[in-house]
């Protein structure tokens, strides 16, 4: 389902997403920022736990990200490859 917008908790393991839109304050949009995830970021989902962590790779590192925070992160899936 390319094209559609759905948050970073929802993205299956093994898929690969790419970040437009952070739905969170400055802080939270900062702390993110220093991670590496930043729109136009493309991350790739480890595991997915629900309720759990979202554990993910961006850019060579891996990331553990709360649900709530995974919530916020609104993404595009993308073509695996």
């Amino acid at each position: 389902m390319v094209g559609q917008y759905m948050p970073l908790a929802m993205v299956c393991p093994g898929e690969k997403a790419t970040i437009v839109d952070i739905r969170a304050g400055r802080g939270l949009t900062r702390r993110l920022a220093d991670m590496g995830l930043t729109l136009g970021t493309t991350v790739r989902v480890i595991s997915n736990h629900m309720p759990g962590p979202v554990l993910i790779d961006a850019k060579g590192s891996r990331l553990a990200l709360g649900c709530g925070i995974a919530q916020k992160i609104m993404v595009e899936r993308t073509q695996n490859g």
